[in-house]
């Protein structure tokens, strides 16, 4: 594990994982074959190319709007997590256009990458759920694909995913940051639902404006032709 990752001190008294450049390298060998893996999904031989052209490049895409919006951050939370420029939307929108296989693909991906960016390991299961579970579910956007009003109904699902593994994560690995006088559970719940649910109102206000939904489904449109 050492050739990886170090165990270090976050400055708490908490003992994390910090990466090596082997762990760095190797990490980023998996994005991209997860990238690539995205473009090998097709619906039909005769689409199978021009489809796997436009998942790989709309995907490669939403990840890259995801990641920069994500440093846009409206509000921090003091214990990490905060209300960034709509970044969950993007992944949100690739399990809309094309499916839950390509979302999940997608926001594993994403987390990855995120990984990368700022990562905070104490143990695999802590990374398995803030990491590739929280932001892989994102793409269960996709469950609602072909339903009315799927893209609010599939982003809700998809940030309640990744809400409920947060939370979770929070519940078994971070109990000990709860204030003595609430419980671990309420104080993971309300601690993940306050910077999630602020940016799941703005983006659903943001997707409701008449210009922007028209522009979507335009995007949509574009992406599976």
């Amino acid at each position: 594990m050492s050739f990886f990752a170090n165990l270090v001190d976050d400055g708490y008294g908490t003992m994390i994982y910090e990466l090596t450049t082997a762990g760095y390298v190797a990490l980023f060998a998996v994005l991209l074959i997860l990238v690539a893996a995205i473009g090998l999904i097709g619906k039909n031989k005769r689409q199978q190319h021009a489809i796997k052209t436009k998942q790989l490049v709309f995907s490669a895409l939403a990840i890259a709007l995801a990641t920069v919006t994500s440093m846009l951050k409206l509000f921090d939370m003091p214990m990490g997590g905060s209300v960034t420029l709509f970044s969950m939307m993007f992944i949100c929108l690739i399990g809309y256009w094309y499916g839950v296989k390509v979302g999940l693909m997608t926001g594993v991906a994403y987390g990855l990458l995120q990984m990368l960016i700022d990562p905070y390991i104490m143990t695999l299961p802590q990374l398995l759920l803030d990491y590739i579970l929280a932001f892989g579910v994102l793409g269960l956007s996709g469950l609602f694909s072909n339903k009315k009003h799927g893209l609010f109904l599939g982003y809700l699902v998809g940030v309640f995913g990744r809400f409920f593994c947060s939370a979770l994560s929070g519940i078994i690995f971070f109990a000990s940051y709860a204030p003595e006088t609430m419980h671990p559970v309420v104080y993971s719940v309300l601690y993940n639902a306050s910077y999630m649910g602020a940016e799941a109102l703005l983006t659903i206000v943001l997707m409701s404006i008449p210009p922007v939904k028209k522009a979507l489904q335009y995007v949509k449109q574009m992406s599976n032709n």
